[in-house]
């Protein structure tokens, strides 16, 4: 069975000032969806399952809605505020949606096999999809079998301002001990630095690995994120900035035992739009890898 691809395309870009997700980037006006739908469907996915919100659905649509052909099936699952676990209500004064392990769990409905998660805002490269195709279609792929592609830290900053990063520590087999989101990372005097939780400036090792947010889960991700999405409504219900991270799923799911997440290497190069600066940037490289012969033009043929 061939493994299914999550695409998280329901954040509104804030730091972008619009919706970036249906941006033409390309050289024939592609988004950066269609390269990782492109890539993933030769890497070896079977459909393709994107997560967005309901007031976006006319405007995603008009974009891809005849886009990818017959040959790739596209299923649409909605994260909004109000699905929640049975019992809980949305807090007066949320807007913000409730973070990437909920944006997962709102499509458990809609996979029966391994699948894998990406941001639809990252370009992450074939090599990248190839390396998690073929781990997530190995055959009897055992309960708890997760896996993250690591990019180097310094390799995905953004020279317009700081970013947001899941610093990792591996044991020395290549597995995930723990992710620790970093919410504002960036070079300084040509250190790369976070800040803490104090507000100080803190060196990293540029070359750590760190999550783009692309995982690759068997299913029972589903029944385990619920679980633990339970115990953060108990807590966080009534603040309005809380998020349910799939890193802190993950880090659950090791410290207890229920899944080991293997670190995988990519040769693929990983850039992205996080500010409207850093556009130039990835339209250049979009017509380069083109140019080069890496990707046909126009990517689909009508």
């Amino acid at each position: 069975m061939k493994p299914t691809l999550v695409i998280l395309a329901a954040g509104m870009g804030s730091r972008y000032g619009g919706l970036k997700q249906v941006d033409a980037l390309g050289p024939n006006g592609e988004t950066i969806i269609d390269y990782s739908v492109y890539d993933a469907i030769r890497a070896g996915f079977g459909k393709v399952v994107f997560v967005i919100r309901k007031s976006i659905e006319k405007d995603f649509w008009e974009v891809f809605g005849n886009r990818f052909g017959s040959d790739v099936r596209v299923e649409i699952a909605f994260q909004e505020l109000d699905m929640l676990p049975q019992g809980f209500k949305v807090p007066d004064g949320r807007e913000k949606p409730w973070g990437t392990a909920h944006a997962v769990w709102v499509t458990r409905h809609l996979i029966n096999e391994p699948f894998a998660v990406i941001n639809a805002d990252d370009f992450y490269g074939f090599d990248t999809f190839r390396v998690l195709a073929q781990e997530l279609s190995k055959p009897n792929l055992e309960k708890g079998s997760y896996f993250m592609v690591g990019y180097k830290l310094g390799n995905t900053l953004s020279e317009q301002g700081a970013v947001s990063r899941g610093v990792c520590s591996t044991d020395e087999n290549g597995y995930l001990l723990d992710v620790v989101e970093r919410t504002h990372i960036e070079r300084v005097e040509g250190e790369v630095k976070y800040k803490d939780e104090n507000g100080n400036l803190v060196k990293v090792d540029e070359g750590v690995p760190v999550s783009m947010n692309f995982w690759g889960f068997t299913t029972d991700f589903f029944g385990y994120t619920e679980k633990l999405m339970t115990d953060f409504f108990n807590n966080q219900i009534g603040n309005v900035k809380a998020e349910f991270y799939i890193s802190t799923v993950v880090n659950r799911a090791i410290k207890e035992g229920i899944a080991r997440c293997k670190v995988l290497e990519t040769k693929a190069e990983w850039f992205g739009v996080t500010y409207p600066g850093d556009r130039p940037m990835v339209v250049n490289r979009l017509k380069e890898l083109t140019e080069k012969g890496v990707y046909p033009s126009p990517l689909w043929s009508r």
